[in-house]
């Protein structure tokens, strides 16, 4: 369109030079004069240019109004920059991957999911610090917390006597940075020393003791003075075993059922157990787990709730009181020298020597004895010594 319309400029300025009127030259010598006839031809070519300057503004306007009303009637359409698609199946975009701007911009970027709130990376902790237990707490939800092993805790706060049951509302624990012990360094000490001293159940190293930030340690010169409280990461010492001074009641070695307990009473035999199953409505944990200074496990039990017998045997004891912590405690023994413990009753529905079936009521949970809030300690014991309940009942 736009060359069109300049060749049509071009032609009539051509033409209009062509049929230009020249100027007037002053009468010469032998001129002939000017006729009517002369006259007439000139004002012909006038309006010969007039009116083809009219035609052809006409001819334009009428171009330029069709162009423009062709293009106004013609439909909006939008196209929509190509975007990257992800394999059949796939859920999220692919992280990493450079994808390019519209129209080739070159511009690339980065997928990734979206985040209202920005998730900041948790710094390192390397000093302990200070927690007050309140109403609600156990061992192993402060631990899980602090994602530290609760044995950590008891390591560091003398004040529990390696007993996690001695938790109390308003006691202020020591929470230390990472699993381990504080140790007051001593003369004569060394790094690999402290560290085999202090590897009862996990293994402690003395690079770790040197490299840990909280410890201060002079890389160049590594030492430490006497008296220096220094943190022992992943070190271990021996807890105290609370579970002994309750001692296993098997029933009488006459009976048959190969028990041969020191605390064996007068009963004699009776239903040996087939198999063991869960001794509570609920099956989560409460508190604590079974691990060094808690060889047990709390099973969530409202106060009230029903205690069934683990499996068949014949009660060995059903005392109330203290009892070293335990509170109202049952013992029943299923034969082959397997014991099962039920600690901190309310209500103890059996009396000794009585035969019991798997999943009888044997008492009720409470909050006896050396317990914070109400729920059932339970035990497995096979010749006198405790097992993790979890590798035996269903």
């Amino acid at each position: 369109m736009k060359n069109f319309l300049k060749k049509i400029r071009s032609f009539f300025s051509t033409a209009s030079q062509k049929f230009k009127r020249k100027p007037k030259i002053a009468a010469a010598v032998n001129q002939p004069p000017i006729t009517p006839r002369s006259l007439n031809a000139s004002s012909k070519v006038d309006r010969f240019t007039i009116l083809s300057w009219v035609l052809t503004g006409i001819v334009v306007v009428g171009l330029l109004g069709s162009t423009l009303l062709y293009k106004s009637s013609l439909p909006t359409t939008f196209v929509p920059a190509a975007q990257p698609t992800s394999a059949p199946g796939a859920d999220k975009p692919q992280v990493g991957v450079p994808i390019t701007g519209v129209e080739g911009s070159g511009i690339s970027s980065i997928l990734r999911d979206l985040q209202l709130k920005t998730n900041i990376p948790e710094r390192p902790r390397y000093k302990s610090i200070l927690y007050r237990v309140s109403r609600g707490d156990a061992m192993l939800k402060i631990a899980g917390e602090f994602k530290i092993k609760y044995e950590s805790i008891l390591y560091v706060n003398k004040q529990m006597d390696d007993n996690p049951h001695s938790l109390k509302p308003g006691m202020e624990l020591i929470i230390p940075p990472v699993d381990g012990l504080y140790y007051e360094w001593k003369d004569g000490d060394t790094f690999e020393t402290v560290a085999e001293k202090f590897s009862y159940v996990s293994q402690a190293n003395a690079e770790d003791i040197i490299t840990f930030p909280g410890n201060k340690v002079d890389l160049t010169d590594p030492k430490i003075e006497p008296g220096t409280l220094v943190m022992i990461p992943g070190g271990s010492r021996e807890l105290r075993n609370w579970a002994a001074d309750l001692q296993t009641v098997g029933r009488n070695p006459a009976g048959g059922t190969g028990t041969s307990e020191i605390g064996g009473n007068a009963c004699g035999g009776g239903p040996v157990a087939a198999g063991f199953g869960w001794p509570a409505d609920a099956y989560s944990l409460s508190g604590n787990g079974y691990g060094p200074g808690h060889l047990g496990i709390d099973i969530t039990a409202p106060e009230g709730s029903n205690v069934y017998a683990a499996g068949s045997g014949i009660v060995t004891q059903a005392q109330v009181g203290y009892n070293y912590g335990y509170g109202n405690v049952v013992q029943i023994d299923h034969g082959s020298g397997y014991v099962t413990v039920y600690a901190h009753l309310s209500q103890i529905n059996v009396g000794v020597c009585q035969p019991v079936g798997q999943g009888t009521v044997i008492g009720y949970s409470g909050n006896t004895g050396n317990s914070f809030g109400a729920h059932l300690h339970f035990e497995i014991r096979i010749g006198g010594t405790n097992i993790n309940p979890y590798d035996i009942v269903q």
